[in-house]
């Protein structure tokens, strides 16, 4: 095993041979478009008469692929094939679980310019995301492959005389993993790898706005020959099989990135005891987010300004760490509020396939739907001194906006819009603005740039958010640098990319015997 970690670097698209390796990579997948992935359920594939179909967002007319739909019958198959694989793979050692996971690892690495072409087609990240998303999946599967030796060793007891004790990890059981289609390779990889490694057997339920990169990723799990049923793939609409896996009693715990609606729907739905149930259902969930990058009067405000374009545009901002409400002090409010109007007004918007494009398409037709209303109350609540239009019509297609003059109350400042939306809000000082900051149902993350270190160090004590950022974005959080989670409606502070994430899906066993 390797014995440091360390993150996979960013390809360096300016230099000709990766532009060439990325337009290759992408007509590769372009004869690949509109194939069809079945169910994989115990190892078996399983084609179904309904079908999940994923567009372009960029040229919504252009069929990514097609995934076969789960009913209730097949989601009680995929239960029980799970069930019969935690048998045995329970047992299978920590370090040999590991090694899939670095098999994983090294076949991504190898295979990284046609995971992030998916990536641009399926999900609209432009390439830099791409090979962002991809990267943190690849840090996800070595992370946890390399944290696991940790917690095999078991948890360190204090001796007594005449007995020999000791306390050791077990996994849980088996899993349901619902992620999010923002980070439809990177987030399921990281919440199946971290299950698995732990030795739990997982149903993974993909987006159904991204099931073809997940199929992807199942692909790869059979690739490296991962036993059959350790990892189902099953994809279908959360009102056929969700709420039956959720409520499901042999159904030990349930890994969920999504809205704030979904996660304290599937929360309450797992509180209850189904009949045959035999444990508390544990829920690790990650909510969504209202993130806030704060700007003193003594910051570099040049610095302040890109990381406010950065945190609120980067992936259409359709991640629930973006930046969706920049709060300025007085003192600097019309200067932050010119730069960033003149650094929105410079993005160029389009097709996420062209290298050029710093902002591609929203994910599909909800989203863009969503999007365009809250502009319309934004024109109510504030002034829109950039963007605020539909782009081409040929996908989903939204103007950066940049909204001025918002009140910390207004709907804008206060609810999720997950897209290319930001909010300037002004505060009397640093005190206000993190009363401001902190005046909201979420507390995922947040940044502060200042050059002044008591005003640093009250936000590090005062702005309550998982992850704070202090002269820097508030997003882009590197496994095993920023163990990432938030508090409040953001979810359960699950710390993914962590050392101690694992734990999640570990139980605690101590065996006490008299010598």
């Amino acid at each position: 095993m390797p014995a440091e970690f360390k993150n996979e670097a960013f390809i360096n698209f300016s230099l000709p041979e990766n532009t060439k390796a990325m337009e290759t990579a992408l007509a590769r997948i372009a004869s690949q478009k509109g194939g069809h992935y079945p169910l994989v359920i115990g190892g078996e594939k399983i084609n179904t008469q309904s079908f999940i179909t994923s567009a372009n967002p960029s040229d919504f007319k252009e069929i990514i692929g097609t995934t076969a739909s789960a009913n209730v019958d097949l989601a009680e198959k995929a239960v029980q094939a799970a069930l019969a694989a935690f048998a045995d793979w329970q047992y299978v050692s920590p370090e040999e679980r590991a090694r899939y996971l670095f098999k994983a690892a090294a076949i991504m690495r190898r295979k990284k310019f046609e995971f992030s072409a998916w990536l641009v087609e399926e999900a609209g990240k432009n390439w830099a995301e791409a090979d962002a998303d991809t990267a943190e999946a690849i840090d996800f599967l070595e992370y946890y492959a390399q944290q696991m030796p940790k917690f095999a060793a078991g948890m360190t007891v204090v001796p007594s005389a005449g007995e020999q004790n000791e306390c050791f990890y077990i996994p849980l059981g088996v899993g349901l993993i619902v992620p999010p289609w923002n980070f439809p390779l990177a987030i399921l990889t990281g919440m199946t790898a971290a299950a698995i490694v732990t030795g739990n057997t997982v149903i993974m339920k993909p987006a159904s706005t991204t099931p073809v990169i997940a199929a992807k990723l199942m692909e790869l799990w059979e690739e490296v020959s991962l036993p059959p049923g350790v990892v189902n793939f099953l994809p279908g609409s959360g009102g056929a099989i969700g709420d039956y896996l959720v409520s499901h009693p042999k159904i030990r715990f349930i890994n969920f990135t999504g809205s704030k609606e979904v996660g304290l729907r599937i929360n309450k739905l797992a509180a209850g005891v189904s009949p045959g149930q035999k444990w508390i259902k544990r829920v690790v969930a990650e909510m969504g987010g209202k993130d806030a990058i704060i700007v003193d009067n003594e910051a570099e405000l040049e610095d302040a300004a890109n990381g406010i374009v950065n945190s609120a545009f980067g992936f259409q901002g359709q991640k629930c760490s973006a930046c969706s409400r920049a709060i300025i002090v007085k003192d600097v409010y019309e200067e932050i509020v010119a730069k960033v109007t003149a650094k929105t007004k410079a993005l160029t918007l389009g097709p996420a396939s062209d290298p050029a494009v710093n902002l591609g398409p929203v994910i599909d037709k909800n989203a863009y739907d969503k999007i365009l209303e809250y502009i319309e109350i934004g024109r109510k609540e504030g002034r829109i001194v950039a963007g605020g239009a539909k782009g081409a019509e040929t996908g989903y297609f939204i103007e950066p906006t940049v909204i001025a003059d918002v009140v910390p109350n207004a709907r804008i400042a206060q609810e999720e819009i997950f897209g290319p939306v930001v909010a300037l809000i002004k505060a009397e000082d640093f005190e206000q603005a993190i009363a401001i900051a902190n005046d909201t149902e979420y507390g995922l993350t947040g940044a502060v740039y200042s050059q002044n270190r008591a005003k640093l160090e009250k936000a590090r004590r005062e702005f309550h958010v998982g992850n704070l950022y202090l002269n820097r974005k508030c997003t882009g959080a590197l496994v095993g640098v920023h163990p990432f989670g938030g508090f409040n409606m953001s979810g359960t502070d699950s710390k993914a990319g962590g050392s101690d994430y694992l734990l999640l899906f570990l139980q605690a066993k101590s065996v006490a015997e008299k010598l």
